[in-house]
């Protein structure tokens, strides 16, 4: 199935996936699974029994790892490979109407208290269950592109592209400091875009916030990595951290409590070819290739 470019462009990235596991971390761990169903069976890798092996066992945490999201549970583990057009959900209670194509749920009972490394943004949060509520993560996938593998204790099942090897350090890791990016980086040769969106160089990062950083750090996506001055390198990592730190503040207040959708109307050049630059004044740049949209201000980008 061919996919049109925008559809691509909205993939989850960093942001959209730090606010998710914030947020679901926040409201869902410290419960226990109390009914899992898959009435979409090509979703799921994993056997019905290792499913219903899920109830009865408490969540201890959720957390992104590149575009990843993993639950932890007693004894097994879970993890969501969103792809290009998975979405969750977090409904209150079982009487939310489910969206439509919802190919996985996992319902929970009470708790006694939230997690106590919940992130401080989600505190107080008008969204947020109830500690004796019976909250449900739905996952909704209209083209079935998306993953979501059963890891049972013991059992080795293979979650292509996230091995340790395949992924860089997260983007927004504070381990990724300006010396180990400045060591990183003369290990990854291409065009620049290409380089950020290489999850083994650094993970998390897509087609819509390769666009953004760039931008911030007046670099074109074209420009050859062995091009760039030691000062490009430091400001191409400041654009990165700045413009990832941004959009996850500005989705924090934006995204919840209808976590399905994603928001990117805040961004200052991605899909916006034909406007003005916010910088320059500018038109910006936009071109299509191999189903990606790039977009760019062939002006102030150097």
């Amino acid at each position: 199935m061919r996919l049109p470019p925008d559809t691509i462009d909205n993939m989850p990235e960093l942001p959209d996936l730090a606010i998710l596991a914030d947020a679901f971390h926040a409201a869902i761990s410290g419960r226990v699974v109390v009914a899992v169903e898959a009435p979409g069976p090509l979703t799921v890798r994993g056997t019905p029994r290792e499913l219903d092996a899920l109830v009865g066992q408490r969540l201890s945490s959720f957390y992104r790892r590149g575009k990843f999201l993993w639950l932890e549970f007693d004894r097994d583990r879970v993890a969501i490979n969103a792809m290009l057009t998975g979405r969750l959900q977090l409904a209150r209670d079982p009487g939310v109407k489910k969206p439509q194509k919802t190919l996985f749920m996992m319902r929970f009972g009470p708790r006694t208290q939230p997690p106590a490394d919940a992130a401080g943004w989600t505190f107080g949060a008008e969204w947020m269950p109830s500690d004796d509520a019976t909250p449900e993560l739905r996952y909704r996938d209209a083209t079935q592109m998306g993953k979501i593998y059963i890891l049972p204790a013991g059992v080795e099942r293979l979650v292509p592209g996230a091995g340790e090897s395949e992924m860089g350090p997260d983007a927004d890791d504070p381990a990724l400091t300006i010396d180990t990016w400045r060591a990183r980086i003369k290990r990854h040769p291409g065009e620049l875009k290409n380089l950020l969106r290489n999850q083994e160089f650094v993970a998390g990062i897509g087609n819509a916030y390769s666009d953004e950083i760039l931008h911030a750090a007046r670099l074109q996506p074209s420009r050859k990595r062995g091009t760039l001055a030691a000062e490009e390198i430091d400001e191409l990592y400041a654009a990165m951290r700045a413009t990832l730190a941004q959009a996850v503040a500005v989705l924090r207040e934006r995204v919840p409590p209808t976590f399905e959708t994603e928001v990117r109307d805040f961004l200052a050049v991605h899909n916006r070819g034909g406007e003005d630059c916010p910088r320059c004044g500018m038109r910006i740049t936009q071109t299509e290739a191999g189903g990606f949209t790039t977009s760019y201000c062939r002006h102030c980008q150097r």
